[in-house]
């Protein structure tokens, strides 16, 4: 027989084992879909350097593209659980983020196209980070860092401001995503 003493140890110890399986599965969902984004946003970063005048459609699509992608992986996911439903609450959540980023950008910015850029990154960052709080730190530094390398980008990089943003934006997002995979 073993006493409340060992008993509350031993359901503190299944306890901390539960948290460490849900968010170690977490993070190997997250760090797919950050790799992902990594690569569309990459792409769109590229394409908006070699064709700067399509700016707005290249980042409508690569928007689109990404939102698509993110909840058939959670769609994927669902059915894999046995759940099986539509994440329509991650969609909703992701629309909501969107037309709140649109109407800040457009309605209340009058962003330049650069400034619509960092706005961007950093709107994206802050959800990162957000989620860094709920879900685990490994969000948290991906935000901070890909918020201080695109402060520095707008301060610095001049005529090859989109190059950088695609190896510090895109290209962060995949190294966190990959580095999420490894915790």
């Amino acid at each position: 027989m073993i006493d409340s003493q060992q008993a509350s140890a031993a359901l503190h110890e299944i306890n901390d084992v539960v948290r460490r399986v849900r968010q170690s599965q977490i993070y190997q969902t997250a760090s797919f879909i950050i790799m992902i984004w990594g690569g569309i946003v990459f792409a769109g970063y590229i394409a908006n350097y070699t064709w700067p005048r399509q700016g707005y459609t290249i980042w409508t699509v690569t928007n689109l593209v990404g939102l698509i992608i993110s909840v058939a992986v959670g769609f994927g996911i669902n059915l894999r659980s046995g759940a099986g439903n539509f994440p329509i609450r991650s969609l909703i959540s992701f629309l909501l983020i969107g037309l709140f980023g649109a109407y800040c950008s457009i309605m209340l910015g009058h962003f330049g196209p650069h400034q619509m850029i960092v706005f961007w990154a950093l709107y994206g960052m802050l959800f990162y980070a957000l989620a860094g709080i709920w879900f685990g730190y490994a969000f948290i530094v991906i935000a901070a860092c890909t918020t201080a390398l695109t402060l520095i980008s707008y301060a610095y990089a001049g005529p090859a401001f989109l190059l950088w943003m695609a190896v510090v934006h895109g290209g962060g997002l995949v190294l966190g995503g990959l580095w999420m995979r490894r915790i």
